[in-house]
């Protein structure tokens, strides 16, 4: 599986107070992508999560929940002041997309009609597809599909997104049991987040957080 696994410190859309001792919990697992949502922990300890991650060769990931233009903002200082690297999440708007230019950190947007916590992604096949199609030529550097919160066929969406579009598309949210991390592989998607899935021990019902990111890593990418 050539596909990105981003493990989110996230359980019900909100970074989860252990974060830090689960990551490190879980960093002899050779997962290089990590991240968690703007909510959920004060930013000085998401400035040190960072740190701690990036010290071990992570790539990191913030994915703000926030849909106003001024909470994405927001979102986009955070991920510059702390050190992120992408910035995933929240509405498009030009003014974040200005904001973070020149800081190397990239901008992977909701595509559609995102609402609610935790979000839904509603709006025809159509319609998100052509606003995927209308990022892409804002110049984003990806997208944040919520795929698996889709009110209509998630798993034809993230085909007709990915075929769409020159850029990379993360499935995000709600990917829960092997076959919708199969429909991600037969999708070509970019990658996909995990995090609730794991702190509910959806994979090892008897097992640690570290245990079921061992398995679904095992699942994906042992030989």
């Amino acid at each position: 599986m050539g596909q990105k696994l981003i493990v989110m410190l996230t359980n019900n859309d909100e970074t989860v107070k252990t974060a830090k001792q689960d990551f490190l919990n879980s960093a002899h697992i050779p997962v290089k992508y990590w991240g968690f949502k703007d909510v959920g922990l004060p930013e000085k300890e998401m400035t040190d999560l960072v740190k701690t991650m990036k010290a071990q060769g992570k790539t990191t990931n913030l994915e703000v929940i926030s849909l106003s233009e001024e909470e994405g903002l927001a979102g986009a200082e955070i991920a510059v002041s702390a050190g992120f690297d992408i910035l995933m999440g929240t509405v498009y708007y030009k003014s974040i997309q200005k904001y973070l230019e020149g800081t190397g950190v990239r901008c992977y947007p909701f595509c559609g009609t995102v609402y609610g916590h935790p979000s839904i992604l509603d709006g025809s096949m159509e319609e998100i597809v052509a606003d995927a199609k209308r990022l892409e030529a804002e110049g984003v550097d990806g997208l944040d599909l919520l795929s698996y919160r889709y009110t209509g066929d998630a798993a034809k969406l993230l085909k007709e997104v990915v075929k769409a579009v020159n850029i990379p598309v993360i499935s995000a949210g709600s990917i829960d049991c092997f076959e919708r991390i199969d429909q991600v592989k037969e999708s070509h998607a970019d990658g996909f987040t995990m995090g609730s899935a794991l702190f509910a021990r959806k994979f090892k019902a008897e097992g640690s957080f570290a245990e079921n990111l061992q398995t679904v890593w095992d699942y994906c990418f042992a030989k």
